[in-house]
């Protein structure tokens, strides 16, 4: 063994990991999630900018109601395809760490082919439930319109967002965190773009009002897509056998990657169709609060909070690849060492912006509802919550992505749909039929219900019975 991080007894890792010290390689690893994550919060917030200034009054609420319900919806679809990416990450990782470059590239052909299935998948699911969704939202009737354009739209983007989150997954976990940031920014540049031009661009372009961000979303994720394939192409003539690149066995029907992918992707999709489940249930309660708006608010609020997603996902998504190396290079010390390490960065920097949610929380949601006075008194107190959940979220973000990062996919759905389950469905319906809920009450109880669940994964991860999952 040779030096690869802070002890001499370390396994030396593939790539340009090898060699670096495990603070190195969380920041070689984390940098570009981070500035995709950055760039992923500018669109969110650019959709915000757009939906908001498109009318006022009775119409702006029916905007962002609308756009709260789309964007959630959204979320779901997105989460549902990387249970396939998950599958993927883990499988890539564990041979990049085995240097098993084979199983590596076949883990990202099959994975692709995976994620497109998905994707069709989440478009006929969107087509078909679109009008349920809506029904049962409790939507104004020009709410409803607006959703229902706006959820047409965006369900064409699945099958480009399914194929491309895996491929980048499959990059993530062999160490590249560069070429997926670099076809987000193609993403979110496309997006943006094209969401502003078909909103307030001349006829026949513009006038499309949500609908038209929709469209620009979906044309963001065909460039994406198309970007990140012929970056692969483009390896063909590098000479580092490692690299992970199109070959003729990786994108061949191969039955036994694609059950190994499956085997951890499944129960991720599982615990993601459950979540959303309930998940959903939060939102129908949100949306059929006596306080009108509170979808709109409930959306703005969320798009603040995502200010600490980005270190936080990212910081995960570093620690996950890094498990997963280790635990293919047959160190579970070294899996332990990173998860942890990551575990306090995650903390520390989630709460240093919780902190400035404290501080500054009228200026952000002003930001985003512009002159809304409305919502800008229902969305500010829903930081101060956000803010006390900071460091339960980050534990939650770090210990599962790290678990599922494994392959102990499983363990994290049984818990975390348990305890969702008693908090976000049971306790949640208590107080909504038998208590005057506010917005305030709903977002205190998915804080408690993040304190419990950090509480639970904590000790599960000093258990350590995630490290034995298979992959």
């Amino acid at each position: 063994m040779s030096r690869s991080s802070d002890s001499p007894s370390l396994p030396v890792l593939a790539g340009k990991l090898g060699g670096l010290s495990l603070g190195r390689q969380v920041a070689t690893l984390a940098v570009w999630p981070l500035l995709e994550n950055m760039l992923t919060f500018l669109v969110g917030v650019c959709d915000v900018l757009v939906s908001s200034r498109m009318a006022e009054g009775a119409k702006k609420v029916a905007i962002l109601d609308a756009m709260g319900l789309g964007s959630y919806v959204g979320w779901f679809f997105n989460i549902l395809q990387g249970a396939v990416a998950i599958g993927v990450m883990a499988l890539v990782s564990r041979a990049t760490g085995a240097r098993d470059t084979e199983l590596a590239r076949r883990g990202m052909g099959q994975g692709a082919w995976l994620g497109l299935v998905a994707g069709i998948g989440s478009l006929v699911l969107l087509l078909a439930g679109k009008g349920v969704l809506v029904g049962m939202m409790g939507l104004s009737p020009e709410a409803q319109v607006l959703a229902h354009e706006y959820l047409f739209a965006l369900a064409w983007s699945g099958p480009f967002s399914g194929a491309m989150m895996a491929m980048n997954a499959a990059l993530r976990g062999s160490g590249d965190t560069r070429t997926p940031f670099l076809s987000m920014v193609v993403v979110n540049v496309v997006n943006i773009s094209l969401s502003i031009l078909f909103v307030y661009g001349p006829e026949p372009w513009g006038g499309h009002g949500v609908a038209g961000i929709a469209w620009g979303t979906v044309c963001g994720w065909v460039a994406g897509a198309f970007t990140v394939a012929m970056a692969m192409i483009r390896r063909d003539s590098m000479k580092d056998a490692a690299v992970l690149r199109w070959t003729r066995s990786a994108i061949a029907w191969h039955k036994q990657t694609m059950m190994r992918i499956v085997r951890v992707g499944v129960p991720q999709s599982m615990e993601v169709a459950g979540m959303w489940s309930i998940h959903y249930f939060g939102i129908q309660t949100i949306s059929n609060l006596a306080q009108e708006g509170s979808l709109g608010a409930h959306m703005i609020a969320i798009k603040v909070e995502s200010m600490s997603f980005m270190p936080g996902f990212a910081i995960a998504t570093a620690a996950a690849a890094l498990t997963g190396q280790y635990l293919g290079a047959g160190s579970k010390e070294m899996a332990v060492r990173a998860v942890r390490f990551c575990w306090k960065l995650n903390v520390a920097v989630m709460c240093l912006l919780g902190l400035c949610f404290v501080i500054f929380r009228e200026h952000l949601v002003h930001l985003l509802a512009g002159d809304s006075e409305q919502h800008l008194l229902m969305a500010a107190p829903l930081l101060l919550v956000c803010a006390f959940a900071q460091p339960a979220f980050a534990t939650c973000i770090l210990l599962k992505t790290t678990m599922r990062g494994a392959g102990a996919t499983p363990l994290v759905m049984k818990w975390a749909f348990s305890i969702m389950i008693f908090f976000r469905i049971g306790v949640l319906w208590t107080l909504r039929e038998f208590t005057s809920l506010t917005l305030v009450g709903v977002w205190t109880v998915f804080a408690i219900d993040l304190t419990v669940q950090a509480c639970v994964f904590s000790w599960l991860h000093f258990r350590g019975k995630w490290l034995e999952a298979k992959v």
